[in-house]
Order: structure tokens, then sequence, then C-alpha cells
């Protein structure tokens, strides 16, 4: 459908507002991502300068075969898959919850970032130490002393996850938080005149209305996701297959020195995340004059 006169104009305004950000984004962006474009072709060791080689495409070659890499890129799709559809699930329930409480509605959100504001170090090392072997409280508590939680693949990244929901699902609420003001309360009157349940009037009227909020809250939290870190150093430093993209990155660059090997994987690791962007807009996205019924 063709873009009206008022879509057109506010589509212009909108190019003109984020100019200037976009411009500053781009100066500081352009050069390390153009830097670690030119490291990818190299065969490239910071302990070996004299032995630097071009090599063009040979080190994505080396990554996309190996098959490490796509057993990172599956635990990374596994981390970010359920901590995001956790999170939206109960960020909904929580922005429900802020939207319709009247008393005591700024505490009730300060408490509930919390959570939000602890640094991921920090947060890492209370669930590391929760879930240890020797001095954690949460085997005393179930009857489960001889349980090593981050001994074995599967328990260890149901830690990760659970630490990652519990510290980013009020970033999530709030996001939707905002989207649920925006639905009209009398469209929610009405379905409640028309004799429609709670659960049609989330379908038919709730969720549809916050579409852009829930584009951009999972957006947001999936690209976060996906390059998620500081956990798994924190926790598992990679160990038991609980590597991420992000992790082998700093394996390949910080640890092994690869700079070659190391620019070649932040270079799929980035353009996943473009890659990833771009369907979520084009799938979600909103057409702002289809939604006023131009």
């Amino acid at each position: 459908m063709a873009l009206t006169l008022r879509g057109r104009d506010e589509q212009r305004l909108g190019w003109y507002l984020v100019a200037p950000a976009f411009v500053v984004m781009l100066a500081v962006t352009a050069y390390p991502v153009g830097r670690a474009i030119w490291l990818s072709l190299f065969r490239n060791r910071i302990t070996d300068p004299g032995g630097t080689e071009f090599v063009g495409l040979d080190n994505y070659k080396v990554v996309l075969t190996d098959s490490l890499w796509w057993t990172d890129v599956g635990t990374t799709v596994i981390i970010t898959v359920i901590t995001v559809v956790v999170e939206l699930v109960l960020g909904l329930a929580l922005a429900s919850v802020m939207h319709r409480i009247t008393f005591g509605r700024r505490t009730v959100r300060t408490a509930i970032l919390i959570p939000y504001g602890i640094v991921t170090v920090v947060a890492g090392f209370a669930w590391l130490y929760a879930f240890s072997l020797n001095s954690g409280f949460v085997n005393s508590w179930f009857g489960l002393d001889d349980k090593a939680w981050f001994g074995d693949r599967w328990s260890a990244l149901f830690v990760i996850i659970l630490s990652e929901i519990w510290k980013t699902t009020p970033f999530m609420s709030l996001l939707l938080l905002a989207g649920l003001a925006q639905v009209p309360e009398e469209l929610q009157e009405a379905a409640r005149v028309d004799g429609a349940s709670w659960w049609q009037r989330l379908i038919k009227v709730t969720l549809p209305n916050m579409k852009p909020a829930i584009m951009v809250a999972l957006l947001f939290r999936t690209l976060d996701a996906y390059r998620i870190f500081d956990s798994i150093f924190i926790m598992t430093n990679g160990a038991e297959q609980t590597e991420s993209v992000s992790f082998l990155t700093y394996r390949q660059v910080i640890v092994r020195t690869e700079l070659g090997l190391g620019s070649a994987v932040s270079m799929l690791l980035f353009a996943t995340v473009v890659m990833i962007a771009f369907v979520f807009v084009k799938v979600f996205g909103t057409d702002l004059s289809r939604v006023r019924g131009e």
C-alpha cells in the first residue's frame, strides 16, 4: 500500500531526526568494523608478527568447516531462544501487574528493576556461588549435596539461562509496560461487554495493539542474548560445551592471540546479529499509517 502524504512526511521527518545519531554511530563503528574485516583476511598471530600472511577468505572457511563453530552457534541459539521466550511471558505478566496496581506503583517498579541494575559480573558470581558444589546453598536446600551443576553441559546451561532470565526480565517487562499503556481501554471495555474472555481479549485486543512494543522488546533482548559472554565467562569459562560465539571470539583473540581467526569469528557474529535484526524488522515491522487506518 502506497504511503500517504502524511506518511511520507513522517518518514522524512524520521530520517532527519535519526540522521545525526546515525552519522555519529557510523563514524564510531566504521573503523573497528573495517579493521576487523581487514584482519580477517590475514593469518595473523600477535606472538608471530613476522608470520603475517594474506589468506583471503581461508579464515572464514576454517571457522565454518570446524564443528566447534557450529556447536557454539547451537549453544548460543539454545540460550537465546529459551531466555527470550521465557522473558517475554514473564515480562508480559509483570507488565500486566504493574499496569493495574494503583498503590505503591513506583515502589513496585523500582523493586522489579533491582536485578537489572546489578552488574552482570557481580550477578554471575552470585549465581556461581549459589550453585557451587562446595559452598552453594541451592544443593543444601534441595538435598542435592553431590550435584555438580557446572560439571554437566545441560545443568550448567540451566543455571546460565536461569541467571539471564532473572537479570533481564525486568528490562523486558518495562518495554512491554510501555506498549501495554498504549492499548486503548475503550477496546478492552468493548470486548468485555461483548463477552470476550480474558484469553480472547489478550489474543484479539491486547497483543495486536502491543505489536510495536513487543517487536522492540524481542529485538533488543534477542540481540543482547545472542551476544552473551559475561555469565559464561564467570560460571563455566566455556567448559562443558557451554561456550557461546562471543566467548569463541574472546578465546581466539585473547587466549590464542589469533587475530585473523578471531576477526573472522567476530565478523560472522556481526553478520548474524545484522541478519537477526533484519528478519525481526521485516517480520514484525509495523506501518504507522496502516495502524492509524489511513
